[in-house]
């Protein structure tokens, strides 16, 4: 994990400051991996530990992978390396003009299909839980979550097993309890979800 640390930083993709994140949270990290996934040789390497764990639990049978999807934007890249290192079909769902996810662009997915969801980072799995119910809806079954930095906040679980690339203790807040918003410090959005 600390090799992908290292990546993150050598990208300039883990920023410092006041950060309105995609969950609505407020932090003072912001981790733009696109910045990262820019380098098709960082990406591979950030992303091989989570494919030789996926790797080895498919090999022992405890998990059974058929796809991997991605929630547009950042989890596109992340699913397309994870699924050319594991050999598996990646593709994505993306948000119509509604804002709602949605599975288009002549994606299918067979019944009982198991799907891993892949996200560049996981704070609250807000965008990976709308990815699922409509990946649910349409009959497969979500197994597993990976991302590139799991910065979950102590006490938010995640529905499925978890396999980051790097865990980051990194400050968040609900916006209501802002430690940097009661010291009256701009935040800033550089996600692109619309609220």
């Amino acid at each position: 994990m600390e090799e992908v640390i290292k990546l993150l930083k050598e990208s300039e993709a883990m920023l410092e400051g006041h950060f309105l994140l995609s969950s609505g949270r407020h932090g003072d990290r912001y981790f733009q991996c696109a910045k990262l996934l820019q380098y098709p040789d960082r990406a591979a390497a950030a992303l091989k530990g989570v494919a030789d764990r996926l790797r080895a639990d498919i090999q022992a049978g405890r998990l059974g992978i058929d796809a991997i999807v991605g929630p547009a934007m950042g989890g596109i890249i992340v699913a397309y390396e994870l699924g050319r290192q594991l050999g598996l079909p990646a593709f994505f769902t993306e948000r119509d003009d509604t804002g709602a996810m949605t599975l288009r662009r002549g994606f299918e997915l067979s019944p009982g299909q198991r799907i891993l969801i892949a996200e560049d980072v996981v704070t609250t799995t807000k965008s990976s839980g709308e990815s699922a119910k409509v990946l649910e809806s349409l009959g497969a079954k979500v197994v597993a979550l990976a991302c590139i930095v799991d910065r979950r906040a102590e006490g938010v679980s995640a529905p499925w097993p978890l396999y980051p690339a790097a865990k980051v203790d990194v400050a968040n807040w609900e916006s209501t309890d802002c430690e940097l918003c009661k010291k009256g410090i701009p935040a800033i959005k550089p996600g692109s979800r619309k609220f």
